[in-house]
């Protein structure tokens, strides 16, 4: 469920307050999208951007300084695999609908992923050993190229390949256009050491080069 930023932060002080003075976790979900990178990858130490309305982060570190072990878990914008409704499917249906295979200017930016069932064993481990205040990237692939996702799909599809420019983009891409020209890769390093979390579950690339996705979505 989508929450708007207020009722977000409420939620989330809601749940916090109860927690107080507890060892009891609570794991707050944010996007690797929403740090404000100081370096080549987004990690763990960066900050949320205050260009963006969520405050989910904010609220989450409020709570943990009131007593509340909330920790914060940045997903990236893929989190692939079997029962994927997100990004990827939807760049699927739109190469459908208009008979090709996308990407804006020349799609070298990149998106960081991780499988789902990665992404669920980090959750296991956050439960059990996160930190009050701490920030861990859900991150297996720190950046695979918007380009190379199109090239997969349409080969997949048999259909052509090309490139929108920012001003045709909106109307190709939809609601999607804003998120498929940024440029977000992050790593998950500090993750990986302090948790002792390594994915194994194939990167994007491989998954999504798989019949899968593609059978799935016809036979919705």
């Amino acid at each position: 469920m989508h929450l708007l930023p207020e009722a977000d932060r409420r939620a989330i002080e809601t749940l916090g307050a109860a927690l107080a003075g507890s060892d009891r976790p609570l794991i707050v979900t944010s996007g690797t999208l929403l740090a404000r990178r100081q370096g080549p990858l987004a990690t763990e130490d960066d900050a949320p951007n205050p260009a963006f309305p969520r405050k989910s982060e904010d609220a989450a570190l409020a709570m943990a300084e009131r007593g509340a072990r909330v920790s914060i878990v940045r997903l990236p914008p893929s989190v692939h695999g079997e029962g994927d409704h997100g990004f990827v499917p939807a760049l699927i249906n739109i190469a459908r609908e208009t008979g090709a295979s996308a990407y804006i200017g020349d799609g070298l930016n990149r998106w960081p992923a991780v499988h789902r069932l990665d992404a669920a064993h980090l959750y296991r481990l956050v439960l059990e050993k996160g930190s009050a205040g701490a920030t861990y990237h859900g991150v297996a692939d720190e950046g695979v190229s918007v380009r190379d996702i199109a090239e997969i799909i349409g080969r997949r599809l048999n259909l052509p390949v090309v490139s929108k420019s920012s001003e045709e983009a909106a109307s190709h891409f939809g609601w999607i256009a804003h998120f498929l020209s940024i440029d977000g890769p992050a790593s998950s390093a500090q993750t990986q050491e302090q948790l002792g979390w390594r994915p194994v579950q194939p990167g994007l690339i491989s998954d999504l080069d798989a019949e899968r996705y593609f059978a799935l979505e016809r036979a919705a």
